[in-house]
């Protein structure tokens, strides 16, 4: 697997990002495409709009389950991170950081990960500041 940084640390998957999307946007687009042209075909506008209607849940689903999966992703992220800064320090992390600032926090090595944690939240650190801030990179490879 490749070493991570802050250059290359996004997940990528071509065959959803990029294939089923286009399979999905092109059905999409379709649909609506024979949903126009069935307009005065009253035999062919109940199947046309069905297809448009499963072409919109698809969209849907598509955005629906990345998401879904990144909100629990985070909520993992948010107790992992709050039982390292528990381990090093005897304190849980400070409640005014942020979901996302703690998603930054998480590349941090033990070394700089409270002092970055304390930075970020007395002076509301935004996520992209946090990953550039590290030093050492804490890989993770099990992200979603």
């Amino acid at each position: 697997m490749q070493e991570q940084n802050y250059a290359k640390h996004a997940m990528f998957v071509p065959m959803f990002h990029m294939v089923l999307f286009g399979i999905i946007a092109l059905s999409l687009i379709g649909s609506f495409v024979n949903l126009w042209q069935s307009r005065g075909n009253h035999e062919r506008l109940y199947s046309a709009s069905l297809i448009a209607a499963i072409s919109v849940a698809l969209v849907l689903l598509f955005f629906f389950t990345r998401s879904f999966a990144l909100g629990v992703q985070d909520r993992a992220i948010r107790a992992e991170e709050n039982l390292r800064h528990f381990a090093l320090t005897g304190k849980r992390l400070d409640p005014r950081l942020t979901i996302k600032q703690i998603v930054g926090l998480r590349f941090a090595s033990d070394a700089e990960f409270v002092d970055l944690a304390r930075k970020a939240a007395e002076t509301g650190m935004p996520q992209d500041a946090i990953k550039k801030s590290v030093k050492s990179w804490r890989a993770d490879y099990d992200r979603v």
